[in-house]
């Protein structure tokens, strides 16, 4: 387990430069966090990367579903590759699955998040995503 969790450290170090990147694990947080973090990042860089290596990845392709179900992002770019990863219990590295989706923001974005803020402004359920999901 120490391996994997190094493993995933390296690749933080090396994917730093990307201020809008997110990764995604699928047992750190819940999911809406991923969803309500992307819809911040979105805001802020007009795009997101979503990246998630093994179990993560179905976490990632819900995230991004969510937010293209619900009008607010498009797919620019998916990317698919496999990563090595030491695993000292085995003595030998271990290939995992990694994804990256890329995001853009919709041409309505502003007036959706604009008017799901109203609406929770107004005491109703702006996160209709919730109850879909």
């Amino acid at each position: 387990m120490e391996a994997i969790t190094e493993g995933v450290n390296n690749i933080n170090i090396a994917d730093s430069i990307k201020k809008n990147r997110i990764q995604v694990s699928n047992t750190k947080k819940p999911l809406f966090f991923y969803v309500n973090l992307a819809k911040r990042y979105m805001q802020q860089h007009n795009e997101v990367e979503l990246s998630a290596l093994g179990m993560a990845i179905a976490t990632v392709v819900t995230v991004a579903e969510i937010l293209k179900n619900n009008g607010l992002a498009v797919e620019k770019k998916i990317m698919t590759s496999t990563v090595d990863i030491k695993d000292d219990s085995r003595g030998r590295p271990v290939q995992k699955a990694k994804i990256e989706i890329l995001l853009g923001k919709t041409a309505n974005f502003d007036e959706l998040m604009a008017a799901a803020a109203a609406a929770a402004e107004n005491g109703e359920n702006g996160d209709n995503e919730e109850q879909s999901a």
